[in-house]
């Protein structure tokens, strides 16, 4: 159990969090939640002792163990990968090495016997026997495999250190576990996995995510932070997210009598409790839902942008044929032979463990990049726009405001006009006369929306649209896209967008490619589907 007590912490004077009590125990799984730059992560680093808080206190039950997901991928290089996660018990890595530095002694001595006697009971104790077996099933369920895990974490990817670190935090059954954007890097089947494995597990869980189907599945609490306030939810993300608008409507309704809202508040505590157990979505660990009162709702003061596609044409039948495209990137084929027809109305998710071919097959589709051999043809009637995953480009000139950006890539040159689209992405106000140059990550992808809407495009290719958003801007573009009546190509890591939004599936693998009219989570969930694509992987 962790107990929080008075948590206050500001930095330069800017104010996180203030006055924060709330009780972590165990058997329940709480998902932190909050805009960026609201204070999620270093709340996490003040539970784990990472950095001390202003005021207040954190404290855990005397004997406890505390597992965390590092986030410096190069700590560990000079360790192997099995030695790396069992490291995340500290005390039984430590007696390992004592162990071993007491047994390759010549001059062994009866004070070492007594000694290595010792260890071995606290080894023993601490399951020690089993460490390098509970390592190995830890790797291989987040996809890493066994001719990997001797090697030295210096020679592996970025995304497999990942897995191994993850792998770490989780190693041992820690009694109070803190992971900050656990998904991040994770294919599908590994979160599954980790889905699974965290459902199952009986101690103490404290998650920060923008994965809104992880949450949902996992998480038995939420702890929003918002206005300096860090306030405990009963329920999933989708339970506080849907509970939190319609207590918004209800407040601003003025003419609704209190009792008529208490009424529609308990039917909606009613109708999602009785399907929480059922729905793929909601979390099978607790049935805390069924102890929800009226009071607990609350509105949120969170602000959400609004984003609406609309085509300013209709495409006709023919979209795109795309035939035999190759491209081999510093001496690596990552497409080969490429092969497609889109149709009127597909909204394709394009997978694949390889994110620079998806990335590379987008660019050539826009005409940024040529491909070796191969052509590809898009209807007449379509108008296109793209969103790529790097915009760094977009947003070169530093002498402009948004005002002027936008101006750019608008028909319509009116000043009232301009600063109406901005406020739809939260920019309002003072904030339209901020220049580019100093706009965040998430800044400019509300930005690049603003574009996309004023194209009015009936085609959009998208590469990891929910890159650098908080889970606000997830939600608004979620809603956008799964309203869109054009075309969608596009590619991400978000389940819960994907499955609101695709239709169809592409999976580019080494050997060709996987194409089904499918919805992802059937997709996911098909034995012989995924035998199928594992046997694409198999150069």
């Amino acid at each position: 159990m962790i107990n929080v007590v008075d948590v206050g912490l500001s930095f330069g004077g800017q104010k996180l969090f203030e006055g924060v009590n709330l009780k972590f125990t165990p058997g329940n799984c709480y998902g932190v939640i909050g805009a960026n730059g609201s204070g999620k992560s270093t709340f996490l680093k003040i539970l784990s002792g990472e950095i001390d808080s202003n005021q207040g206190s954190v404290s855990m039950s005397p004997g406890e163990r505390l597992g965390v997901l590092k986030q410096d991928h190069y700590e560990f290089d000079e360790f192997t990968v099995l030695d790396t996660v069992i490291m995340g018990h500290k005390r039984l890595y430590e007696i390992m090495a004592e162990k071993d530095a007491l047994y390759a002694k010549e001059d062994f001595s009866n004070e070492d016997g007594i000694k290595s006697s010792e260890l071995e009971g606290e080894f023993a104790e601490l399951n020690g026997w089993d460490a390098e077996t509970d390592a190995e099933k830890l790797l291989t369920g987040l996809g890493i495999t066994k001719d990997i895990h001797s090697k030295k974490m210096s020679e592996l990817l970025s995304g497999e250190k990942v897995k191994v670190l993850l792998a770490q935090a989780l190693f041992g059954n820690p009694d109070n576990l803190l992971l900050d954007e656990p998904t991040n890097h994770l294919d599908f089947r590994a979160i599954n996995w980790l889905e699974d494995f965290l459902m199952n597990y009986s101690n103490t869980i404290i998650v920060v995510s923008h994965d809104r189907h992880f949450l949902n599945k996992i998480c038995t609490h939420m702890i929003d932070i918002d206005f300096s306030k860090a306030n405990l939810y009963v329920g999933n993300y989708d339970f506080w997210y849907e509970s939190s608008q319609l207590a918004l409507r209800l407040m601003n309704d003025q003419n609704k009598k209190k009792e008529e809202k208490i009424k529609e508040l308990q039917s909606f505590i009613d109708r999602f409790s009785s399907n929480a157990s059922k729905a793929k979505q909601a979390t099978s660990r607790k049935k805390t839902l069924e102890k929800i009162n009226v009071e607990d709702i609350q509105p949120s003061s969170r602000r959400y942008p609004f984003v609406v596609f609309t085509p300013e044409r209709e495409a006709g039948e023919n979209i795109l044929v795309v035939e035999g495209i190759t491209k081999t990137i510093d001496g690596i084929k990552v497409l080969d032979n490429v092969s497609f027809v889109i149709n009127k109305g597909d909204k394709i998710i394009l997978l694949g463990k390889n994110d620079l071919a998806k990335t590379t097959l987008l660019q050539i589709l826009m005409g940024e990049i040529e491909p070796d051999s191969g052509t590809f043809k898009w209807g007449v009637t379509t108008s296109i726009s793209y969103l790529p995953k790097d915009n760094t480009d977009y947003f070169k000139d530093s002498e402009y405001n948004l005002i002027d950006w936008l101006r750019g890539y608008s028909k319509e040159q009116g000043e009232q006009f301009i600063r109406g689209f901005l406020g739809k992405m939260l920019f309002s106000g003072d904030e339209a006369l901020k220049m580019v140059e100093v706009l965040s990550g998430g800044e400019r992808v509300r930005c690049m929306f603003s574009k996309l809407m004023l194209s009015q495009a009936n085609v959009l290719l998208l590469d990891e649209p929910t890159n650098h958003l908080d889970l606000e801007s997830i939600q608004a573009l979620n809603d956008g896209l799964a309203k869109f009546t054009g075309t969608l190509l596009f590619t991400s890591h978000d389940h819960n967008f994907i499955e609101t939004v695709s239709n169809r599936v592409i999976e580019i693998t080494p050997t060709g490619l996987f194409d089904k009219i499918i919805f992802f989570d059937d997709f996911l969930e098909s034995d012989e589907i995924q035998k199928e694509i594992d046997k694409m992987y198999i150069v």
